[in-house]
């Protein structure tokens, strides 16, 4: 009988209906699909967000003592300290890659050879980065900042090199808990040390009249933080299938991961150039 409707019914209707239909297994494909992506992506950008807001904190208390202040803290921390992490951060995510592969084929124990391989050639280039980091006052000053304005944010900027050394360990511990969709682990770190982070540099910063020093403290202190939470649950248990303790695998062909990832370095690097050119101009009106 619903067969010889379904026959007889116009051919319009039995279109629209279909049309329907379809549009309602889309939108339920859709739904689905981006119930998935959130379940990923929201913890990542949520890590994202706060770790960008520990420095926005630092500057707010900066930005409190003065103008010169504000503008030492800023190129520091934003022009100097992105200029470094604009080529670890894209060094790093050549790690997704290899961690992807090495999680798809079950090959386990790899991630944690691959971060810890990772670990070595960031930590590698984040020595020979240093210098921008111990000399930027001079390097600012010839790039046309004012004398004073030069000399403070170099004093930051040096405040600023633990942090420097902090990128290279957390990058690829992200990289390696991502691949295994262990995104709440970053969320929840990165929120812990959200006001850890506000009541330290109320206290060097405002309680005990560090200056702008006191909240380059306070900003390594809480990446430290969030670094050490990090590494406590990678290497203390939480992955027991991917962390099979220090391996020498780490040190097997390591030039050709140097080449990887230094490639994906430049791809980033280019972007944190033109903040590095433009913002000294712009800081000096």
């Amino acid at each position: 009988m619903e067969m010889e409707r379904q026959k007889n019914a116009p051919l319009l209707v039995r279109r629209t209906k279909e049309r329907e239909g379809q549009v309602q297994r889309l939108a339920s494909e859709v739904w689905e699909e981006s119930m998935k992506l959130w379940e990923v992506v929201g913890p990542a950008v949520f890590m994202r967000l706060v770790l960008y807001s520990l420095n926005i904190i630092s500057q707010s208390f900066a930005g409190h003592l003065g103008d010169r202040e504000l503008a030492a803290f800023s190129i520091a921390s934003t022009v100097v300290s992105g200029f470094n992490l604009g080529f670890l951060l894209g060094m790093a995510s050549a790690l997704e890659t290899l961690c992807g592969q090495a999680y798809g084929a079950k090959q386990y124990a790899m991630l944690g050879v691959y971060m810890q391989r990772s670990w070595l050639v960031l930590l590698a280039f984040a020595a020979l980065l240093s210098p921008t980091y111990i000399f930027s006052g001079q390097l600012l000053r010839a790039l046309g900042q004012p004398a004073n304005l030069a000399r403070e944010a170099g004093a930051v900027s040096a405040c600023l090199l633990p942090l420097h050394f902090m990128y290279a360990i957390l990058l690829p511990l992200n990289k390696f808990l991502q691949c295994q969709r262990k995104n709440a682990v970053t969320a929840v770190t990165t929120a812990v040390a959200f006001p850890v982070h506000a009541a330290v540099t109320w206290l060097l910063v405002s309680y005990l009249g560090l200056g702008v020093v006191g909240a380059a403290i306070a900003l390594n202190f809480s990446w430290a933080l969030v670094v050490a939470l990090q590494l406590a649950y990678a290497v203390g248990g939480g992955c027991p299938e991917t962390w099979g303790g220090f391996s020498s695998l780490a040190f097997v062909d390591i030039w050709g991961f140097v080449k990887l990832s230094s490639a994906s370095g430049v791809m980033l690097w280019y972007l944190f150039i033109v903040f590095f050119i433009t913002a000294p101009s712009t800081s000096g009106r």
